[in-house]
């Protein structure tokens, strides 16, 4: 029974799922790639680092040192923790110095908190608005373009209930790259 059972879970039923994953839904079984050409510089599910002024910023990280997918997951700590705060607190002050315009109180939340995975490839759209201005200016474009960008990359709720509405910050990075090649 035991060697049974070890052949339909452990590999029958495996292989049927995968099987069908690749036929109904191959691009979400192969991990949501996006490729520029032949090489694979992304997935549209887990973030990665930017950190030049003329890209969008993710949320921070808690997955390892960066977005490490090996070492996916949060921090596990509780609001009354000293460690949590001082981590808010100088995300906040980066936040500040990095954004121009960008007051104290208008700063999002998940602008300075790391998502539970730690690996998340989205931000808030107060978050996008928030960086507007600095990405522009690294980039030497209007405001105006930058947020009606954003405005175009919205993802809403799934379903109108579930989640919130957020933008994909790999995909709008490199619509702001496609446009930078595309003016030269």
């Amino acid at each position: 029974m035991a060697f049974i059972t070890l052949v339909i879970l452990g590999l029958a039923y495996p292989l049927v799922m995968t099987g069908l994953a690749q036929v109904i839904f191959p691009k979400q079984a192969n991990g949501s790639l996006i490729r520029q050409g032949n090489r694979v510089i992304g997935s549209e599910l887990i973030g990665q680092e930017f950190s030049r002024p003329e890209y969008f910023h993710p949320r921070p990280s808690a997955a390892g040192k960066g977005y490490d997918a090996t070492a996916s997951g949060g921090s596990n700590l509780g609001p009354t923790s000293r460690k949590l705060d001082a981590t808010v607190r100088a995300n906040t002050r980066t936040a500040l110095q990095e954004n121009p315009g960008l007051k104290l109180g208008e700063v999002p939340v998940d602008m300075v908190t790391a998502s539970g995975s730690g690996l998340d490839p989205d931000i808030s759209v107060a978050n996008a608005y928030a960086q507007a201005a600095r990405v522009a200016k690294a980039r030497g474009i209007s405001e105006t373009r930058v947020r009606r960008l954003i405005r175009s990359h919205i993802t809403d709720r799934q379903f109108e209930v579930l989640g919130e509405r957020r933008v994909n910050v790999l995909a709008i990075n490199r619509v702001l790259d496609a446009r930078e090649t595309g003016k030269r």
